[in-house]
């Protein structure tokens, strides 16, 4: 009889430092789950809600990463950005200096070269936004002190917890022994037991409302602080957006404008043309033409002009209906030439 119960002491011996081993094997990777109840039901629930702090957080931590690591990018290619619009910039407005003659791309060249330094401002103030408002603020709280101290008092809770546990198969063990041996040594080892896990059961109770109560303050403002810097994020990149959008609409508009206005403008007649031996001729609108300024000249189709000069540039000037002004040489067909006397027209 006394052979079984050393054997089946020394199983129970066995199983304990068993327990133990698993317990030391996942102890390194930070707070521990573990299902077994070694105090109460309120225990239970402390140690589940830290659990679910520490994962929560954790995550958290993750995602504050992950915008960083985007941010970063983002201000690499940014960088980037700047140099190639720069360089662009630059090209451009030297292409407007040196070919001033063909003056509608020169001027487009010129107005996009300058134009292109107010968009690598927006993108330099863009960078900038992402390091002081999105970088620097997650970074801090990642490595921050309130986050690994409120995490290491729940990593203190979870070995102590796991301790307890040991604790808890010992006083177990002990139990047995003082019924199968009630002598005083046995008991006085019992009574020991029982008092470490007394002691462990209390500062359990301190050290788990210390640890939630840091974990649930730091979650709350980790929540908070990534949620501004998100917003800050997208606000800053909306912006950026809008003002590089309305600068290139004005530099298209500007293009566009300075185009039809050097094509629609009259052309300057060579004074070499003008001479008092200049014949005017009748010539019939074969195709409408609509005036963009005073100095043209409306045109219907079938209308008569009477025309008096012609430029090589395409543009002829003339009068139709009591009015005068520029109009496009092709789009009438002469039709008779009436002679000129002392500035006045015979007309028909």
């Amino acid at each position: 009889m006394d052979a079984l119960r050393k054997q089946a002491s020394k199983l129970r011996d066995q199983v304990a430092k068993q327990q133990q081993a698993v317990i030391k094997q996942f102890s390194a990777s930070g707070y521990e789950h573990s299902d077994v109840m070694v105090i109460d039901e309120m225990e239970m629930q402390r140690h589940q809600q830290l659990e679910k702090l520490y994962r929560s957080t954790r995550s958290g931590k993750e995602f504050q990463r992950e915008l960083v690591k985007a941010a970063e990018a983002f201000s690499s290619i940014g960088y980037k950005h700047i140099e190639a619009g720069t360089k662009l910039s630059e090209e451009c407005s030297k292409y407007g200096v040196e070919n001033a003659d063909d003056e509608i791309l020169a001027k487009a060249a010129s107005i996009y070269g300058d134009a292109r330094k107010h968009v690598e401002k927006e993108q330099e103030d863009f960078t900038r936004l992402l390091f002081s408002q999105i970088l620097e603020p997650l970074r801090a709280m990642i490595s921050g002190a309130p986050l690994e101290d409120a995490r290491h008092l729940a990593q203190r809770y979870s070995r102590m917890r796991q301790e307890a546990e040991t604790q808890a198969t010992e006083v177990s063990r002990r139990q047995a022994r003082v019924r199968e041996s009630p002598i005083p040594e046995n008991v006085t080892k019992l009574h020991a037991a029982e008092a470490r896990m007394h002691e462990l059961k209390a500062n359990m109770a301190v050290l788990g409302k210390e640890a939630s109560a840091a974990l649930a303050a730091v979650e709350s403002q980790q929540q908070r602080l990534t949620f501004q810097r998100l917003v800050a994020m997208v606000e800053g990149e909306r912006t950026y957006h809008e003002r590089v959008a309305a600068i290139l609409h004005q530099i298209e508009a500007e293009m566009v404008s300075d185009k039809q206005r050097r094509e629609s403008a009259p052309p300057t007649v060579p004074s070499n043309l003008l001479s008092d031996k200049t014949k005017y001729f009748l010539a019939e609108a074969m195709h409408g033409f609509e005036a963009s300024s005073d100095k043209e000249l409306s045109l219907a189709i079938g209308d008569y002009v009477v025309v008096r000069k012609v430029s090589p540039s395409g543009w002829s000037e003339g009068e139709c209906r009591g009015r005068n002004g520029w109009f496009p040489s092709a789009y009438v067909e002469r039709r008779q030439r009436l002679p000129t006397t002392n500035g006045t027209h015979d007309f028909y």
